[in-house]
């Protein structure tokens, strides 16, 4: 057992299976407090991560995805380090896509999905979704096990998103190739750093590029072409690399949502069969199934900003240039918050306050969106598969099972999810 005192949040493998019983010591001295390592400020508070996400103006995103690393390029002067910032925006990781931006330019960037999000074209994602769901199931029902994070969430969520963005069919299995053998997103937070400053999203990139490129030149009556012909709210056409930044992001950022989303619920699912039988009877528990999934097990373990300006939070003061790291699967279990916070409730009345997709202008895009893979994807495995049960000779018995989850600081999920089921009649 580590020392809760001592142990290096970002590098110790010790805290991947459960980092609760670890955020609940942080939060038990302070809901703001300054760790051992780096210099940073964890947030395992409510109200004080709704203070630090709802304040742009005192905190920067440039450092969300690495937190501390790589360390700043520049060193902090004076108690507002804004000009710095921005003079050296361009040396942090990503810098190129909205997760890293500030307003105006990240208002600009989310701007151009507003092209792609409309309620019609949501519609006929979903239309998508639920033959999706049906095509994925097929390829392993006979068998009456699977290992489904490989076999159904990691498939399933990219071509999901792979619709949403137009990508011909033609080139799904290609998609859904790729991106399986590497998926973008998941290499980000890994605890030896070796990801740090590298563009994951770059295949991505240059697929959408040629795409947009193509539309460009050509339109059509497609999606593709309602992104390329996207201007931002000033009238001025993007750069094509502006788009496809948009796009990508959005990729890779809901594919690893939604797969890791999926696999806590059927986990779930697997391990509570109480909670199993009361969503077959009442299938309108789904949409509570579904937020108390991403409370419990929210697929982002850290969310960091960088205090442009001198502060406080939570009454504890924050110089400027200090990383302040929101910890969302810690927030969404603050006991003066949520009753009963590592209790798996499906009546629970606040349920949709969780801060799985976070708050503020950061909130995820794609947070309706994997709402509703989830929604879909429950109602069809419910319809084709009965008697879910975790696969005891992977996992062992209920009363000492063996789960790993991915070796990252930044996200939390399964590696992988044995299931075995009874294909319905």
């Amino acid at each position: 057992m580590s020392n809760f005192d001592t142990v290096d949040f970002f590098t110790d493998a010790s805290l991947i299976p459960d980092p609760h019983p670890y955020f609940d010591y942080l939060r038990s001295k302070n809901p703001v407090l300054q760790l051992p390592h780096y210099g940073v400020f964890a947030v395992t508070g409510y109200e004080e991560a709704t203070a630090v996400y709802k304040d742009t103006d005192t905190f920067s995103n440039c450092v969300a995805l690495g937190g501390p690393f790589p360390p700043l390029p520049f060193q902090p002067h004076g108690d507002d380090i804004s000009a710095q910032i921005e003079a050296h925006r361009d040396q942090f990781p990503m810098f190129e896509h909205m997760v890293t931006m500030d307003p105006p330019d990240h208002t600009r960037a989310r701007s151009l999905l507003s092209r792609l999000l409309t309620p019609s074209r949501l519609k006929e994602n979903e239309d998508f979704m639920w033959r999706l769901a049906d095509r994925q199931l097929e390829e392993f029902l006979d068998n009456g096990e699977c290992e489904f994070i490989s076999e159904y969430s990691k498939p399933f969520a990219t071509l999901v998103i792979a619709d949403l963005l137009g990508v011909p069919e033609d080139d799904h299995k290609q998609f859904r190739t790729v991106l399986g053998a590497d998926r973008p997103g998941a290499r980000v937070g890994a605890l030896n750093h070796e990801s740090v400053g590298v563009n994951p999203l770059e295949w991505l990139d240059d697929k959408f590029c040629s795409y947009i490129e193509d539309r460009r030149r050509t339109p059509r009556d497609d999606v593709l072409t309602a992104l390329a012909t996207a201007r931002y709210p000033d009238g001025s056409t993007p750069e094509v690399i502006e788009v496809v930044r948009s796009a990508t992001f959005l990729f890779a950022a809901g594919q690893e949502t939604t797969a890791k989303l999926l696999s806590a619920a059927l986990q779930v699912l697997g391990d509570r069969p109480d909670i199993q039988h009361q969503l077959r009877k009442d299938r309108s528990l789904i949409p509570a199934f579904i937020e108390e999934s991403l409370r419990m097990e929210s697929p982002v373990k850290s969310d960091s900003r960088l205090a442009r300006r001198a502060t406080t939070v939570g009454g504890v003061d924050i110089p400027a240039g200090a990383i302040v790291m929101v910890l969302p699967g810690a927030v969404n279990r603050d006991p003066r918050r949520f009753e009963n916070p590592h209790e798996f409730r499906l009546d629970r009345k606040n349920v949709r306050e969780h801060m799985a997709f976070a708050r503020g202008v950061h909130t995820c895009p794609g947070g309706p969106l994997a709402r509703v893979e989830g929604r879909v994807s429950i109602e069809r495995i419910l319809d084709r598969m009965s008697d879910i049960r975790i696969n005891e000779a992977k996992h062992g018995p209920a009363d000492n099972r063996r789960y790993t989850y991915e070796p990252t600081y930044i996200l939390r999920g399964l590696s992988e999810l044995h299931l075995t089921f009874t294909t319905a009649s």
